[in-house]
């Protein structure tokens, strides 16, 4: 079964006391990077995060954001210093007045001052917020993963297309490979039939150098090896997941294989064929960077 990388999973909850909401998105990579942007409260769970995400979406770029409200929080999020806002006020009061200044808005001026307001740095969160973000993340993480099942799905057909393009151009080829071989052989026979009666030669060699050249030029095997890598990849399509790597591996030997046809039969209607099946092939090898 094959299972993109790139997926995507929201989930949310709302009570009488809280509301959460949590959100999954993932690209492709070699490993698992993982990214998590949550609350401060929650700071010290990202361990526990870590271990719910690695089980459930194996690797891939993951960007993880939490967002968490507390309807029955009173807390505000600054912290101001009432003793030092005072001292500010009295004494901005005292220099007015042997400044003789005019009435000044001291109040804002002393609460502006350095020290005054600071950011709250926020609580750890207890086990029942904790216990309520929990399935929240869960959830998400498997509507993300149920979001590569689905993409990979569809690389699935469009893989199972390239392939049954790529047979097709086989199946042309091994048409057209023996007429290929009747062509060359005619064309041998007509240039040098003239030749070979005009002039001495050793005929066991000559022909010793026909059997090297036909061998040279025989795609037999190369056909042969390639249909083995296409039934292999088609195999493994449908087999367990993180097969990602595998199929990657199973296209740079097909590529192989078409690459050498191209080159050893040197004829311009198989290249043809050879064309199609490397554009289809390019296809393959783009797509398999994204699965697991």
């Amino acid at each position: 079964m094959v299972k993109s990388m790139t997926g995507y999973g929201l989930a949310g909850i709302e009570s009488d006391a809280f509301v959460i909401s949590v959100e999954v998105k993932t690209l492709n990579s070699k490993f698992l990077d993982l990214s998590i942007r949550s609350p401060k409260q929650f700071s010290d769970k990202e361990h526990e995060i870590r271990n719910l995400v690695s089980k459930i979406l194996d690797r891939g770029k993951v960007n993880l954001a939490i967002e968490f409200t507390n309807k029955a929080g009173t807390d505000i999020p600054i912290a101001i210093n009432e003793d030092l806002f005072q001292s500010y006020f009295r004494k901005y009061k005292e220099m007015a007045h042997v400044a003789g200044a005019e009435t000044m808005d001291f109040f804002k001026l002393a609460l502006q001052s350095p020290g005054v307001i600071s950011n709250q740095v926020e609580k750890t969160s207890d086990s029942e917020e904790w216990e309520a973000v929990k399935p929240v993340i869960e959830e998400a993480l498997f509507k993300c993963d149920q979001f590569r099942i689905d993409e990979g799905n569809v690389l699935e057909s469009k893989f199972l297309e390239n392939i049954t393009v790529i047979r097709e151009g086989l199946s042309q080829i091994k048409i057209s490979d023996p007429i290929r071989k009747e062509r060359i052989r005619l064309r041998i026979r007509s240039n040098f039939k003239d030749w070979l009666e005009e002039n001495d030669f050793d005929r066991n060699r000559f022909e010793q150098e026909l059997i090297y050249y036909f061998e040279k030029i025989d795609i037999t095997e190369e056909l042969v090896r390639l249909e083995t890598h296409l039934n292999y990849f088609e195999k493994n399509l449908v087999e367990d997941n993180n097969q990602g790597k595998k199929l990657g591996f199973i296209s740079q030997e097909i590529g192989r294989e078409i690459n050498t046809i191209g080159s050893k039969a040197n004829d311009a209607e198989i290249q043809k064929f050879v064309v199609v099946m490397k554009d289809e092939l390019e296809k393959i090898k783009e797509q398999t960077l994204n699965i697991l």
